[in-house]
Parts: C-alpha cells; structure tokens; sequence
C-alpha cells in the first residue's frame, strides 16, 4: 500500500459533478502550496460506470495516498465516490475533509427536483450494521440549507460513524468562500 506516495504536501481531491481539480477549491489547495491531484467527474471518468469509478478511486487511494501523512478532500458527488471507495478497503488512514457530501438519495419538492445516486441506500445499510470501514480521522461540513446534501441524512449518517458533522448556517449546497476557507487554514497540516 502506498508505494507511489511521496511525502510532502499532496492533497487528492474529488469535486463534485463537473467539477475541475484546478479551479475553486483545487486552486484555493494550491495556492496554499498544495500539490493536488485526483478525479474529476467528467470527460471519460463520468463516462465509466459507477463501480468502476468507485473501484478506480480505491485503487488511487490504496496504491498513490495510503499513509498516515495523506490528506483526501472530497465534495458533493465527489465525496459519494470517496465513502463508497472506502467501504471496500480498510479504514483510510491519513485524513479525511468532506464538503456537501451526497450520502444517498435526495429530492426537493419546492424545486420539484430529485436525484438517486447508484447505490443509494448501501452507505446506511453497512453504517447500521456496524460493517462500515470508518477512516481514521475525518470529519464533514454540511451547509443548514443544503437540499442535496440533506444535514438531517449527513448527520444521521455521521452519527452511526461516530463521524463529527458541522452544519453551516444560512448555507446551501456551495458552503460559503470565507468558512471554507478558515476551514482549510485549520483542516490542513501544517508542513
């Protein structure tokens, strides 16, 4: 495990649906002096179906960022990826950051919208059943208003994994630009 990480400041990142590494938050990480690298949910990665995204993550989080030093942040859809990744491996040991992390189905009947994710009750399912892999040290921010990333479901899935869930006030599926960054100035290691 591990043999292609190099210490240093190496970040994977996993943004949300459509999401680029290089801009937002990737460029937030590497302005910061980050090295940053992972998957985007686009082009011909979006293209493979679900459980080879799944185990293609894995793969990269097993063979490029198992070590204790390792730093994985992940968003939305990109988070979804990173929990099912993680419950076919051992509990991740470096640290975990998710942001508005999709854990399952969800719907606004206000915006008449919905979506169900594949496997969209297997998150609960292993949590319930105390079969889930939990990382070592992660923790997730979810905005009080977030339609998509339910906080009543990201907390109930949190608690089952004795996972710390913050709740944003007054923010939404995109948690604002300035807690997100305090965030980063805490979260990260200092190097």
């Amino acid at each position: 495990m591990g043999e292609g990480f190099t210490l240093g400041k190496n970040i994977y990142y996993l943004p949300g649906h459509g999401g680029q590494i290089a801009t937002g938050l990737g460029e937030a990480l590497t302005e910061r002096g980050w090295s940053v690298e992972g998957r985007e949910t686009r082009d011909d990665f979006r293209k493979m179906p679900f459980g080879q995204q799944v185990d293609t993550v894995a793969g990269d989080l097993l063979h490029k960022h198992w070590h204790p030093e390792s730093c994985v942040i992940a968003v939305s859809f990109g988070a979804y990826l990173f929990l099912h990744a993680q419950a076919q491996l051992p509990e991740f040991i470096g640290r975990v950051l998710l942001l508005s992390p999709i854990v399952g189905e969800f719907d606004s009947a206000e915006l008449q919208m919905g979506f169900i994710p594949p496997r969209a009750k297997k998150l609960f399912e292993l949590a319930s059943a105390g079969k889930y892999p939990v990382p070592n040290q992660c923790e997730i921010h979810v905005g009080s208003e977030d339609w998509q990333s339910n906080p009543e479901n990201v907390t109930q899935l949190g608690q089952l994994l004795n996972i710390p869930v913050h709740v944003v006030s007054n923010n939404g599926h995109m948690l604002d630009k300035s807690y997100v960054s305090a965030l980063l100035d805490r979260w990260l290691p200092q190097h």
